[in-house]
């Protein structure tokens, strides 16, 4: 379902989920108006072989921010001034984020941007790697017997003033836990669980770019998380599910069905 919001005017700039790394992944709405576009504002991390569905003549913007680069509430209010700037401007802009645009995408602070400016804007969800990391590696976060719940953080906090991640309440929180841009606070990430009752030894799976050609998938423990050493993107699965690959089920299954 697509969100329409604005003023009753002409819906210039589209907020479109390109989904966790398999272009395959793109929803039919987000195909179709990257198809028509005139402008094609991207972050980093997306498949460009969505950028081969613009039209030849589409203007497309790298919006990416590189860990460790400039501020990012700098780099991000200009990426709202560019999208208020060419949607009043009346071209068909789509804003292409990673995953879900409202999933620890800033979706929302472009939306009210672009509210505030009086800029009639869409919201496209898309699909999150907070979910299709763990199932392309064979990881239901939810299973009967297992988890009931699952809660998702990101352990990268924006501005000081929000403060850090409880990691010892979320240490007392049942269920599975999905951690985005954890990788580079290992150490905080396992103190913090444990010192709230996470047992040392559960289950974690670490996913690197999960859903695409380049997936690596990493099974430990809590405590050997730290020694974990993949880059970003990665996203890290604590709790009773991550001993699980359902994929590899699948894969013997198939391979005995062969041998038949």
């Amino acid at each position: 379902m697509v969100a329409i919001t604005g003023r009753g005017g002409l819906v210039t700039v589209s907020l479109v989920g390109a989904g966790p790394g398999d272009p395959g992944l793109l929803t039919l709405r987000g195909a179709e108006l990257i198809g028509r576009a005139e402008v094609v504002v991207y972050d980093r991390l997306i498949a460009h072989e969505l950028l081969e569905l613009a039209p030849e003549a589409a203007e497309r913007i790298d919006v990416g921010k590189v860990p460790g680069g400039s501020d990012s509430s700098d780099r991000q209010r200009e990426i709202n001034r560019l999208l208020v700037d060419r949607g009043r401007a009346g071209r068909r802009v789509v804003r292409l984020k990673g995953g879900d645009p409202f999933v620890f995408g800033r979706g929302g602070e472009e939306a009210e941007a672009l509210r505030q400016a009086g800029v009639d804007y869409e919201i496209v969800p898309g699909v999150s790697s907070a979910f299709a990391a763990p199932a392309a590696a064979g990881i239901p976060v939810t299973h009967r017997g297992l988890a009931t719940s699952v809660s998702v953080v990101t352990a990268r906090v924006g501005e000081a003033s929000t403060g850090g991640v409880d990691w010892a309440a979320l240490g007392r929180v049942g269920g599975t836990l999905v951690i985005l841009m954890g990788m580079s606070e290992r150490k905080a990430i396992v103190d913090g669980l444990v010192a709230g009752g996470r047992p040392a030894d559960t289950p974690v799976a670490v996913v690197h770019w999960g859903t695409t050609e380049r997936q690596q998938v990493v099974r430990t423990t809590l405590v050997g998380l730290p020694a974990v050493d993949l880059p970003a993107p990665s996203v890290i699965v604590v709790g009773a599910v991550a001993g699980l690959d359902v994929t590899a089920a699948v894969a013997a299954a198939e391979a005995v069905d062969e041998g038949t």
